[in-house]
């Protein structure tokens, strides 16, 4: 990706916050820059998001590297702590759009599973654990095919790959998710799951910042399939 396809990715923009659309498939954290394993990540490519600040921008928060959509920077050190107090108190709002294998029986609910590490081995990957940490999602059925599922996922909490375990536990995971779903480990689908929309009350006498992502070309078909319509105030951005 060039620096001007990353500026183009660029939602939203103030003296505070950019919002940009993370591409799926890019990390946001830079590898080791001796790896031979080094993937391109958002980071490379915050000196072309400086917008004239001498610093560049840093993580308000992360992504996992397969999930698109509404990723927050901070453009500066006091803006990273007001947004990273705003994501610990939980008032940030966030909208995740999936496609699921399967269907629910019902056609919105609430899962509370808590989470834990999978074993040390795994690294990020993690399991439902009675004893971890409390997680909790709400989720309601935006449409359904009898095969596969759209659905508007909203966490109250945010563990590291939260929405995929709690799909997957309940019997419906996600499209392309090839460690807690069906999809091989190389050569499937791209995993389907959308940062939509984010919403950010960064000033009290302001309505709060709302910022929504455009469909990935990846997922236009499955949510196409399930009842998806482009919103054509949205068709010129995506």
């Amino acid at each position: 990706m060039t620096p001007e396809e990353m500026v183009s990715r660029v939602l939203y923009r103030d003296a505070l916050m950019l919002v940009i659309d993370k591409p799926p498939g890019m990390s946001v954290h830079a590898g080791p820059l001796n790896s031979a394993k080094r993937r391109e990540s958002v980071e490379d490519h915050f000196d072309a998001l400086r917008f004239g600040l001498p610093r560049p921008p840093a993580l308000a928060h992360r992504l996992d590297r397969d999930t698109s959509g509404c990723l927050i920077l901070g453009r500066h050190r006091k803006a990273l702590a007001e947004l990273g107090k705003l994501f610990r108190n939980g008032a940030v709002g966030k909208t995740y759009w999936a496609v699921v294998e399967g269907e629910p029986e019902t056609e919105e609910g609430v899962i509370a599973l808590p989470l834990g590490r999978l074993d040390a081995t795994r690294g990020w990957w993690m399991k439902h654990d009675p004893l971890g940490r409390p997680a909790v999602t709400q989720w309601r059925v935006m449409g359904r095919t009898g095969k596969i599922t759209w659905l508007s996922l909203e966490p109250q909490t945010g563990r590291t790959h939260q929405l995929r375990v709690h799909c997957a536990e309940m019997g419906w995971p996600i499209l392309g998710d090839a460690v807690y779903g069906n999809a091989p480990r190389s050569g499937g689908p791209v995993l389907h799951l959308h940062a939509r929309e984010i919403v950010v009350p960064l000033d009290e006498n302001r309505a709060p910042v709302r910022v929504i992502a455009p469909v990935q070309p990846h997922m236009r078909a499955a949510l196409a399939e399930c009842g998806w319509r482009d919103d054509p105030q949205m068709q010129a951005a995506e």
